[in-house]
């Protein structure tokens, strides 16, 4: 599939389908590997020529707006599959491939009246496409929060010693909590093991003689639990502290800890059942979108192709999408059917970087605007 596609409008003298005809032989003996279809663009209601110009200068800005949510839904589709190790599934529009509706695409008569006014015309499909825009900040808000939540458990279980969730490294066996006795949990940099086996026992008073037990090891740091008595606890983090051991606060609760598990497990399933459903959006908005942009682009062909070469619209509008080898080749045809258009005028202006009709920054003898797919 092609992913870039120029919607061209060619001048016509005499008949369109003579020029059609010409284009495609021109096209077939010069650049065979040029993809090459009409562009149906509709007779639309030309109103004046002051509603035209006031239009052309919101057309591009409109374009780029249109263009650029199509692509962000593209990028959320590609990001939510990939979340769930799944190829990105066809972007269709009403079961039809994007590229195949592009190629072929027939005007909706019922959805965007053809007698209805451009300006009516193009304000509607950018208010449908910012609310699309507006619906999906909303929905891929709700799933990044949850996505969001997550991460920061898993960094407390995945983490350091020094700063991860302990409690599914601690064993009821491993605490004794009595009137009197406490267990603490000491964090140990791992390469000073020898020096905590060697002292802990004398940081403070009242520690029970060989308590400690090593519960976990990871890259930086180890889990000791020291037993020792009540009243001494505070002096022992303190004198543990100076010597570079972190005593962690924790309190052994198998309550608390099915709690927390319970909470992941359902935030786990939340996070699948909002990726699912703002995936079904993504892709159900994508083909609505993409609509749009499309119909968007025949009123541009429209009122660009008026502007450009006058009334009353005679004009072959068509999408091609040459190699990039062939590109500067199929310019070269479609410049010669524009009959006596001075090119060279315009490749002299486009060289200084003359903007076409409505801020078009290619600039060629005749309307040329292109559509990117990614």
């Amino acid at each position: 599939m092609a992913t870039r596609y120029w919607i061209v409008s060619l001048p016509v003298h005499t008949s369109a389908s003579a020029h059609w005809n010409r284009l495609r032989e021109s096209i077939s003996r010069n650049s065979f590997d040029t993809l090459l279809y009409r562009f149906n663009t509709p007779d639309l209601r030309v109103g004046t020529l002051d509603s035209l110009l006031a239009l052309s200068d919101d057309l591009v800005k409109s374009n780029a707006f249109i263009e650029g949510v199509t692509h962000k839904i593209r990028r959320q589709i590609e990001e939510l599959e990939k979340a769930s190790g799944v190829e990105v599934g066809a972007l269709t529009v009403d079961g039809v491939p994007v590229d195949s509706y592009l190629t072929r695409f027939d005007w909706d008569e019922g959805k965007y009246p053809t007698m209805s006014p451009l300006r009516e015309i193009v304000d509607s499909i950018h208010v449908q496409v910012a609310k699309i825009e507006d619906d999906m900040k909303v929905r891929a808000a709700e799933y990044s929060n949850i996505r969001s939540q997550l991460n920061a458990i898993n960094r407390k279980q995945s983490g350091s010693l020094a700063v991860r969730d302990l409690s599914n490294l601690v064993n009821p066996e491993d605490i004794v909590a009595s009137e009197h006795l406490v267990t603490l949990l000491a964090v140990v940099p791992k390469y000073s093991q020898k020096d905590w086996l060697s002292n802990y026992e004398t940081l403070t008073t009242f520690v029970v003689p060989r308590s400690a037990k090593k519960l976990h090891e990871d890259n930086e740091y180890a889990l000791y639990t020291v037993t020792l008595f009540r009243k001494v606890a505070d002096n022992f983090r303190n004198n543990a502290r100076e010597k570079g051991f972190q005593i962690r606060e924790f309190e052994y609760s198998p309550e608390a800890q099915e709690s927390r598990k319970q909470e992941l497990e359902k935030l786990i399933q939340d996070q699948e059942s909002k990726r699912r459903s703002l995936l079904q959006w993504c892709y159900a908005s994508y083909g609505e979108v993409f609509s749009s942009w499309m119909h968007f682009c025949a009123v541009r062909v429209f009122a660009e192709s008026i502007l450009r070469y006058g009334l009353p619209p005679q004009f072959l509008a068509v999408v091609l999408a040459p190699s990039v080898k062939s590109e500067k080749k199929v310019r070269g045809i479609l410049e010669e059917l524009c009959g006596n258009v001075n090119s060279s005028y315009w490749k002299s202006e486009d060289e200084v970087g003359l903007a076409g009709i409505g801020g078009e920054a290619e600039a060629h003898p005749y309307v040329s605007f292109t559509i990117n797919l990614v």
